[in-house]
């Protein structure tokens, strides 16, 4: 299986897990199977590199490119085939997906009869780092963010739409141990709930009630994590 594949698995696999409540302990496989493994957490490192904006003149992005195929060439041969196959493993639960790093695996693909394929992909690839980053903002720093993209782009999505006070407190709030917000959140939750309740008792428009009833809903299934925390004690402290 061609790297790329295989990382496109294991962002699946932590995209799903965050939909569905699991993400706590998926990425604490990530963590122990990828980000322990110093070999394949730089095979992470040079996909994720050869992926993004850079904003690297031509001549420095040939440079750089030829510098990440040797990282590469010397990487791929240290890693230890009972590592890759459990992690192997563990993504392949995941449904088939599309794989993100085609090109990449392109360029670095080891066979001698794809040379049109490797000059091909290394131009995309120019084309991709030589771009200036997409955004200038703030990011807020969320831990393994740069491990886990995919996973991050909810959080990230929803943070471009704050205000600066609201990123602010959202940074500090990352910053809290779960352990002291998870209790936090479900007292939030309950008094969510009720003052739905009241507001749904007294309000008698069909479509207000609907919307209402369908917040309650919402918020009575899902789980906690920071994310959800934080739009919940929002919407409390704007009842």
């Amino acid at each position: 299986m061609k790297f790329g594949i295989l990382k496109s698995k294991i962002e699946n696999v932590l995209l799903e897990s965050y939909k569905d409540g699991s993400f706590k302990n998926e990425l604490k496989t990530f963590k122990k199977l990828v980000l322990e493994n110093k070999n394949i957490n730089r095979l992470f490192y040079i996909y994720d590199d050869l992926s993004s904006n850079k904003g690297l003149t031509n001549e420095v992005a040939s440079d750089y490119i030829n510098e990440m195929v040797t990282l590469y060439e010397n990487t791929v041969n240290k890693i230890i085939p009972t590592d890759l196959k459990k992690i192997k493993d563990w993504a392949n639960n995941s449904s088939v997906v599309e794989n993100n790093y085609e090109v990449i695996d392109n360029l670095l693909s080891s066979g001698v009869l794809n040379l049109e394929s490797k000059i091909s992909s290394k131009k995309i690839i120019t084309e991709t780092i030589t771009k200036k980053p997409v955004s200038e903002k703030e990011v807020v720093k969320v831990p393994l963010s740069t491990m886990v993209t995919m996973a991050n782009k909810t959080i990230n999505n929803y943070i471009d739409g704050l205000n600066e006070s609201e990123k602010k407190e959202f940074n500090q709030m990352l910053s809290v141990d779960d352990s002291e917000l998870e209790p936090k959140y479900s007292t939030i939750k309950e008094s969510v709930v009720e003052r739905l309740q009241t507001i749904y008792n007294q309000n008698h428009d069909h479509s207000t009630r609907k919307s209402i009833t369908e917040t309650i809903e919402k918020i009575t299934t899902e789980k906690y994590d920071k994310l959800n925390y934080y739009k919940l004690k929002s919407l409390h402290d704007n009842l």
